[in-house]
């Protein structure tokens, strides 16, 4: 039924090749419509690193059965290949999609919905994020829980480690700091990026536990000072022990 009314189609005009794209277009359609709107809390991460930028995409879907599939890992990949060789930040996520092809030359919307009629689910790109290198930089990456053929899995970071001399194994120690990253997810590189209302708000937890200590001022200052070191070990990656190699600070 579907293949008579494409052919019949007034822009089909018969055309065995436009009767095809008819029906390719308007069950892409039809297939959008019956998934938008629907929960989609699963998904993948990916991410693309080359010489002057990386970048890490957020695709999700309906099932984790459907991120798993070759069919929507390969464009979770098309999606972070085609960010990091646009070596831009990506501000608009949908203007990014129809304005920028895949190595093939297709546009990334298209394979974006060419997705959606495969698997049926409602897919969306939920965000994307490009690292441009500096001078004397490299850049590394890790994906955990891979999905094999890709670089995409259920978690990942990317890294800049800058340097002023020559660094051996960078590459190698970039992808150990993301690797970290990923295990220990902190929020802040280092205290002093940490913002002032967090720590304010912090130190007034502490002080709150302290009311009924009976500690002179000085004491309490210097237990304070103990407990905000603790704090930013918790969310500050240059005060964090390696959890991989758990004997090694990360600034060393």
């Amino acid at each position: 039924m579907e293949c008579k009314k494409a052919l019949s189609s007034p822009e089909v005009e018969g055309d065995l090749q436009k009767a095809m794209e008819w029906l390719r277009k308007h069950g892409t359609q039809k297939a959008s419509a019956k998934v938008v709107g629907r929960e989609a809390p699963e998904g993948l991460v990916g991410i693309c690193i080359g010489s002057e930028a990386a970048s890490l995409v957020k695709v999700a879907s309906e099932t984790d059965f459907a991120s798993r599939s070759e069919t929507f890992s390969g464009f979770v990949q098309e999606v972070a290949d085609a960010a990091a060789a646009q070596n831009n930040n990506v501000s608009d996520v949908t203007s990014f999609l129809s304005g920028t092809k895949n190595e093939t030359g297709k546009l990334l919307s298209e394979s974006l919905n060419d997705v959606i009629l495969s698997i049926r689910e409602n897919i969306q790109v939920d965000s994307i994020s490009v690292m441009k290198a500096s001078p004397n930089s490299v850049l590394g990456g890790y994906v955990h829980n891979r999905v094999a053929g890709s670089n995409c899995g259920s978690a990942a970071a990317i890294v800049e480690l800058t340097f002023e001399k020559e660094l051996p194994d960078a590459e190698e120690t970039a992808k150990k700091l993301a690797m970290h990253v990923v295990a220990a997810k902190p929020a802040y590189l280092n205290p002093e990026s940490v913002p002032e209302d967090i720590v304010q708000k912090e130190k007034s937890i502490l002080m709150e536990k302290m009311t009924d200590s009976n500690k002179p001022p000085e004491i309490l200052e210097k237990i304070i000072t103990g407990q905000l070191r603790k704090f930013y070990e918790q969310i500050c990656l240059t005060e964090q022990s390696h959890m991989i190699f758990m004997k090694k600070a990360i600034l060393k």
